[in-house]
This record gives structure tokens, sequence and C-alpha cells, in this order.
């Protein structure tokens, strides 16, 4: 409310140009609405975090700075209003409401992501996630924050425009020992092999900073690289998601494509050094496009779409994902005559 800063249940109606919304009595909405948002010049938030107990919020903020804050029952219907409410204020732009759709779709992660970045933001006193006292049951847990109310933050801060690009940053700094899950619920979780289905995007599922705040990789393990591999002129590069070998979980990689010598190489984004973490010479590779239509075996996990595959010529099978479909047919284009 507006004079009384109190919450009452409300029937929304979306219009191409206004929200409506109207009184319940008896169960059943009255014939004529209390009130009207108009959209044209509006901006939204969601997630919106200004109320610390209530995450289910959407912030719209009218033309003429009218703040409105709408409660919703649960994440998925929030997430859904908030995406057709910004489709009506973008309506006259139907560039702009394809460009909205693609990217809550696609997965495209920032290009310069720094996961040490995005714990120093998480740490900050006064716009970091709150951590709190939580119970599970039966046991108490401080400083612990759920793992519905990470993604949101990953989302109100920018650090990711859908859910799925959140659980994935979220399963990055888990993975990398910047975050671990505690109680039953969470760190049972991580017994899946499926890094996808490692980290909950749950309200009831309990996070906390770890203590160690990176991984040091023993000299064994450091992947040594002949220069001559790495000279070749740069003909493609961009981020994908590529299944691992062992865990066969999936993880956010830079692919850099070389030409004479023709080596396809992949880099850790969370990692500050510049070298590979993976790589193989593409002379008497194979590679081609997945049909989306069922998983093929060797593939698991949470597949998106857009999978291609690579086989070396010593058959080491790679899983590739990429963001579109037009995506992955340049990157099969690029590799296709380099083998």
């Amino acid at each position: 409310g507006h004079i009384v800063h109190n919450w009452k249940v409300r029937w929304f109606v979306l219009l191409q140009d206004k929200l409506l919304y109207y009184k319940l009595e008896g169960g059943k909405k009255e014939s004529s609405p209390k009130g009207r948002i108009l959209l044209d010049g509006c901006t939204i938030t969601c997630p919106c975090l200004e109320y610390e107990n209530r995450p289910l919020l959407i912030k719209l903020k009218t033309k003429t700075n009218t703040d409105y804050f709408l409660e919703c029952c649960s994440r998925e219907e929030r997430d859904s209003w908030a995406l057709d409410i910004t489709g009506a204020i973008h309506a006259g732009h139907p560039v702009q409401v394809q460009e909205l759709h693609r990217m809550k779709n696609s997965f495209k992660l920032l290009e310069n992501i720094s996961l040490h970045h995005i714990v120093d933001k998480m740490r900050d006193s006064s716009t970091g996630i709150k951590l709190t006292l939580n119970v599970e049951q039966g046991n108490r847990y401080k400083e612990t924050f759920t793992g519905s109310s990470l993604v949101d933050w990953l989302i109100s801060n920018s650090f990711a425009v859908s859910r799925f690009e959140a659980v994935t940053l979220a399963s990055m700094l888990m993975e990398e020992n910047f975050t671990k899950p505690v109680g039953a619920r969470s760190t049972g979780a991580t017994r899946y092999s499926d890094l996808s289905e490692q980290f909950l995007d749950d309200s009831t599922a309990l996070y906390m900073f770890a203590e160690t705040s990176k991984k040091m990789l023993s000299s064994k393990e450091e992947l040594q690289f002949n220069i001559s591999e790495l000279s070749g002129t740069i003909v493609k590069q961009g981020y994908l998601v590529k299944q691992g070998h062992k865990r066969k979980n999936w993880k956010v990689r830079k692919f850099v494509l070389r030409a004479d010598p023709a080596f396809l190489h992949y880099y850790d984004p969370t990692k500050e050094e510049n070298r590979p973490v993976g790589g193989f010479s593409l002379r008497g590779c194979l590679v081609s496009a997945l049909e989306d239509n069922g998983v093929p075996a060797g593939v698991k996990g949470n597949v998106q779409g857009n999978l291609f595959k690579i086989i070396t010529k010593k058959d080491v099978h790679y899983y590739i994902q990429a963001s579109s479909k037009a995506e992955r047919t340049q990157w099969i284009e690029a590799i296709k005559p380099l083998t």
C-alpha cells in the first residue's frame, strides 16, 4: 500500500500498456479495478532485494517515480510475471522483446568473469549477500545463506540474466571452493555426478563462505603446453560449456581455435593466469552437431541443447554446448577446415 505500507492480496491483470489490480471479495475479484499501473516509461527490478524477508518481490518504478512492490507466490511465478511485464513495457520495440527472450533462454556469461570479484562483492557489508542464522532438522547454522537467495543476488547484481546462468555461476563458486554446502539438504546434492545438480536453487538448501578461497594445483596437476601449440593464428574464440571427462559435469570454458598449427585450447575463466587447462590437435578430428531430440550415450546431466561433439585422432570424445544453434554452426564451420 502507498499510504499504509501494509501488504494486501490483489488480483492482477496484465494488458498491453498497463497492469490492473482488483480487490478480492469472497474469493472473487470485484468488477472494477482498484488501481492501475501505466507501463509506459516503467523500469522493473527483479529480483528486488530491498525487503530482506520478502525474496519474491518485483519492483516497478513508473515514469512519475512512483514505486510499486509486488510479491509473488513462488520464484517461478515471480520470474514469469517479470518477463511478461518487461515484454509489455517494451511492446513498441519488438526487437528488444526478442532480445530479452533470447537472453533469458540462452547461455552467455560475462566475458571477463572473475569469481574473486564476485566473492568480494558478496562479502560487502552493505550490498553483499545477507548472512543469517538458519535451522535445518534441529541444527543451527550461523552466517549462512540459501541457494535461492544466492541465485537472486547474482541476478540482481547483473552477474547473470537467468536463473540457469546464476546456478552455473553459484556451482562454479562452490567448485572452486569459495563457498561450501552446509546441512543435509545441500551436502546431499553434492553426491550427484552432474555439476548443474550439485548446487540447489532452493530456499531450504544452505551454504556459507568457505575458509579457503582458492584451490591450489600441485606441480603434478599443472598441464604443460608446448609453446608451438599456442603460436598459431587465432581463428575464433568464445565461451562454451564443456563436459568433463572424469566427473561428467559441465563447466564454462573459454575456447580458442588456432590455425598453423591447428589446435583447440580451452581456458578456465575463473583463473587469472592466461594458460590453457586443456587442448588438443585438430588434425584427424571429427566434428559434428548432435540433434537436440534425445541425449546421446556418454552425455550426462542437464543438457540445454545446441550440443556438438569432437572426436580426436586418439578417439577422445569432447561434448560441448553452444548458446544457440547459430553459434554451434559457426564453431563447427570454423573447426572443420582445420581437421
